[in-house]
This record gives structure tokens, C-alpha cells and sequence, in this order.
């Protein structure tokens, strides 16, 4: 069975109902992300997705930096055309492919930026760009000009931004149409819900896409301690996987996982059909074969409007299930 397809926003742009995201597939100068990085299974997964009709793939130029996209271009080569890629510019990474820190939306850097990973995708052209973080020194309108010149050139397809509020997103799409906002979501994490951000990208006609929309994994039932998560993984830093919220937030993956047990699925199927009936599209990273194949099959459960609110009543719209980021990476939020 094919992927069903979607338009992503209204400017074209026609992706799989569900995506790949690619982060987890290397290593990370901030740390261990998810575990340790398996090249080949990586590329095996991609080519796996591939055929079952998963040809969206998301990146950053951030993780790594440079090697998930020059790993991408490795599973992709000599197949371009069949891939939809997706990348990110923003965290500032300087000459020597270091990590800054800082945010940079600067015409100078943005071209600097674009030029780096269409070398290390080895491309000529990204389908969608996003912005990573919003630049809060330079005006949203002077990258999306920036930006624009990119479609211009025939560099970039369509833009995104990543994170970023209602009054963003109406500025930015006032200089140029955007094409998808990326941001994180999952039952866990509605905060877009509550702040009305979904409704004004639905009023411009833009797509959303959900990272995380397992929760970093929580919601795959996986995690039933905090002991199963390794010393150096990063999650361990997030308030949601911390003692005071870790207990709490296991009940509610039990409520999820009875659901999906009456319907013959897992919990991570279930947390993946509910975003897709949204008419949202998911990018859950993996980086097994296995993963992706129980991942693509969500595509094809069918939720009904009862299903949907007994999954919504298990975690009701601002339950507090503990912050996403810690503070340093919350106070770059817009």
C-alpha cells in the first residue's frame, strides 16, 4: 500500500503523509542524542523509507554539524530527483564548523549558509528551507527577502520557519509565501494548539510539521525509567523527563498504550495516526529499518472523531507535562 499524499501548505508542494527525520542518524557536537550512530542501518533506513514511499527527509546543517547532511547525501546519491529534502540554517556555525550558539538570519550569513549545504548534500538545490530559530537582532522581513532570493536563484523550492509565533509568521509570509512552519508537537506538546498558532498557519494556508511528535521518544512506551536513557543522552536535561514530571507522564503513556492496544496497534502508531488526521505531517526520526516500517504504517490507521477525543481527554489541552527544552534553549523560542 502507498503512502497516501498531501499538499504541504498551498504553494506546490506535494509530500508523503508522513516524513523522516534524520538527526538521530549522527553523532552531535553538543552530546549524545539518541544513542550511538550506526551509518549503514542509517542509510539502509532511508532506502528502506524510500520504498515504501517515505521520501521526505529532514535535516539541519546544526546536527552534526554538516555530517547528517553529508550522510544524507550519501543515502541519496545518484537518486536526487526521488528525495524531497528538507534543511535548516540559523544556529550560527563559524569557518572552522564550529557552533556558536548564537542565532544568525543575516542576508551575508544566510548565503553563506545556503552554499554550505548544498555542498554537503551535494545538490543543486534544496526543496524546502527553513529558517531554525527566529534572529531576534534582524528583522523576519530582511531574511525572508534573503530567503526569497534563494527561490529566485533556483536554490531553494520553499521556505519554512521553524518555531516561531503567529505575529512571525504573518510578517515573514507578508514578504514572500511560506511554504511550512516547523515546529514541536505531539500529545505531549500542544503549546502551537493553545497559542493559535495552528489556526492562523490554517487562515494563510501554510502546512505544519510536528518534530518530536513522539514526545523525544516517551510516547513509544520505550522509556519506562529514567534509568533506560543513558548517562550522556540529552533528554536527561529536559524538565519532561525529570523526576518530578517522569511518573506523572508514564500514566498517561499507559492511558495511550491501552487505547492502542483495543486497536491493534502501538502507542507510538496511535501518536502518529492522531497527528495525521490533523491533517499535520510528522517527521519522527529513527535511524532502524524497523522503526520506519511501524512508523509508515500509521499512514494507514484510521481514526474516528471519538477516537481522536479519548486520546485528547487522556492529556487535556495545558496539561503541564514539563518543558521541552531547558532554559537556555526555551529563551530562544519565539
Amino acid at each position: 500500500m502507498d503512502i497516501k499524499k498531501i499538499n504541504l501548505g498551498n504553494q506546490g508542494l506535494v509530500v508523503p503523509a508522513i516524513g523522516l527525520g534524520c538527526m538521530g542518524m549522527t553523532g552531535f557536537e553538543a552530546g549524545n542524542m539518541y544513542g550511538k550512530a550506526d551509518e549503514q542501518e542509517a542509510i539502509a533506513t532511508i532506502h528502506r523509507s524510500l520504498e515504501l514511499g517515505g521520501n521526505f527527509l529532514d535535516t539541519a546543517d546544526l546536527y552534526g554539524p554538516f555530517k547528517n547532511e553529508q550522510l544524507i547525501a550519501r543515502a541519496i546519491a545518484g537518486k536526487r530527483k526521488d528525495y524531497i529534502i528538507a534543511t535548516k540554517f540559523g544556529w550560527e556555525i563559524d569557518d572552522n564548523e564550529k557552533v556558536t550558539w548564537a542565532i544568525n538570519g543575516r542576508k551575508e550569513y544566510l548565503k553563506k549558509a545556503v552554499e554550505r549545504s548544498l555542498k554537503h548534500l551535494q545538490t543543486d538545490y534544496i526543496d524546502l528551507y527553513y529558517m531554525h530559530r527566529l534572529d531576534k537582532n534582524t528583522p523576519i522581513e530582511e531574511t525572508v527577502e534573503a530567503m526569497a532570493d534563494l527561490v529566485k536563484e533556483g536554490k531553494v523550492g520553499y521556505l519554512g520557519l521553524s518555531e516561531v509565533s503567529s505575529e512571525t509568521i504573518r510578517r515573514a509570509h507578508a514578504v514572500h509565501p511560506i511554504t511550512a512552519v516547523q515546529s514541536e508537537y505531539s500529545l505531549f506538546e500542544r503549546t502551537v494548539e493553545a497559542r493559535g498558532i495552528l489556526q492562523t498557519l490554517k487562515e494563510l494556508g501554510i502546512g505544519f510539521v510536528a518534530y518530536s511528535p513522539l514526545g523525544r521518544g516517551f510516547l513509544s512506551g520505550q522509556i519506562r525509567q529514567l534509568e533506560d536513557l543513558p548517562e550522556d543522552d540529552f533528554r536527561r536535561a529536559i524538565p519532561r523527563f525529570q523526576e518530578q514530571y517522569f511518573e506523572k507522564n508514564r500514566e498517561l503513556v499507559k492511558a495511550i498504550e491501552l487505547l492502542a492496544e483495543q486497536k491493534g496497534v502501538t502507542s507510538s502508531q496511535l501518536a502518529l495516526a492522531w497527528i495525521i488526521s490533523k491533517g499535520i505531517l510528522p517527521i519522527p526520526g529513527t535511524k532502524r529499518r524497523r522503526y520506519v516500517e511501524q512508523n509508515i504504517a500509521a499512514t494507514h490507521i484510521q481514526l474516528t472523531r471519538e477516537d481522536q477525543n479519548k486520546l485528547e481527554a487522556i492529556i487535556p489541552l495545558g496539561t503541564d507535562t514539563g518543558n521541552p527544552y531547558d532554559a537556555f534553549s526555551m529563551g530562544l523560542l519565539d
